[in-house]
């Protein structure tokens, strides 16, 4: 069983490269290690892949290429054979679709288009696609539900990823691809994106410099530990979407199908409050931060809660790291990397 990871030197995909390699499952990893972030994270990242695989015995092969270079896909798909696939790759950021939105049409829909193609005529087992909680958009009703519609995004970044949604849906119904989309929630841990809060507010208090908390610190999350979210990939990789036999087209249910394809949150179900985030991290440093609080930004929405049940349900999993716990275990990590 070979699985290709698209996105595999980035956050998420590193942790589940390493994972299945570690397993002893063949992994193809597929990146462009863009500059969206340092390359440099992305390198070292790569770098700890080939020692796990080599520890391990696993066959590993990393591509450097875009999602949205057809050929490339298409040679990978032919060359290696994958039965499963896993895309992270995308281009992430709320934020930076507002500044950038032709970097999310390339990647997120062209790119992923690619990637359906070659599920699609390589006969491909399962596809696991990153999804992402932005997609709930403007719904205010918490906690958020599979069985929510999703039709009300509020950045190009949720609208590509509910457009990765429709994408999947379709090829599962017209093809019969097993294709299983994941929301994911605020996803944090050691190695993480430096665009990301913890890795801002850390890098920003060592350094003595003021942090800074939008929506004057009125703000909601499901921080998801990472270790949790690869476990349920994991455990997902292993039991592909199936059609809903009980699915009513009469009355459709946004969250299962007719067709084998199916969406999952994956939140830790305990949001979490901005500012007592902040303090768990002050308390793994040992540094009381300076704030400077500012309104919400475009794009952004004040509150996140991830309705879990479905996910324990298929899986017999529930994410249940403490914030407290996952927080300091990232501290510890940076410490060591940046010999801060």
């Amino acid at each position: 069983m070979t699985v290709l990871v698209t996105g595999a030197a980035g956050f998420i995909g590193y942790h589940l490269s390493r994972r299945l390699l570690e397993q002893g499952t063949p992994v193809v990893g597929f990146d462009n290690v863009n500059p969206y972030y340092d390359p440099s994270l992305k390198r070292a990242r790569m770098a700890q892949l080939e020692t796990a695989a080599s520890k391990a015995g696993t066959p590993f092969q990393l591509i450097e290429a875009d999602l949205e270079d057809r050929d490339a896909v298409e040679a990978t798909f032919h060359q290696h054979k994958p039965q499963q696939v896993v895309n992270l790759a995308a281009q992430a950021g709320v934020r930076y679709s507002i500044e950038n939105p032709a970097a999310y049409i390339q990647s997120n829909l062209v790119g992923f288009g690619h990637i359906l193609e070659g599920c699609r005529h390589h006969d491909v087992e399962h596809l696991v696609y990153a999804s992402s909680s932005s997609v709930y958009g403007g719904n205010t009703q918490l906690p958020f539900s599979e069985h929510h519609s999703v039709d009300h995004p509020v950045s190009l970044y949720a609208a590509s990823k509910k457009a990765n949604e429709l994408m999947a849906h379709t090829y599962s119904h017209l093809y019969g691809l097993p294709a299983t989309g994941l929301r994911f929630f605020t996803v944090y841990g050691p190695w993480g994106r430096p665009d990301m809060a913890l890795f801002l507010f850390t890098k920003a208090m060592l350094a003595g410099e003021p942090i800074q908390v939008f929506n004057n610190g009125q703000m909601v999350r499901d921080f998801t530990y990472i270790d949790d979210i690869i476990e349920s990939l994991v455990r997902l990789l292993d039991k592909p979407a199936a059609p809903d036999p009980a699915f009513d087209s009469a009355s459709p249910d946004p969250a299962t199908s007719w067709a084998p394809h199916r969406v999952f949150n994956i939140g830790n179900s305990n949001p979490t409050p901005l500012m007592d985030y902040i303090e768990a991290v002050e308390n793994a440093l040992g540094v009381t931060a300076i704030k400077e609080f500012l309104p919400m930004q475009p794009g952004d929405v004040p509150a996140t809660a991830a309705d879990t049940s479905a996910l324990e349900a298929w899986t017999g999993f529930k994410p249940n790291t403490r914030v407290q716990d996952g927080v300091a275990r990232f501290v510890a990590w940076y410490r060591e990397f940046y010999a801060a």
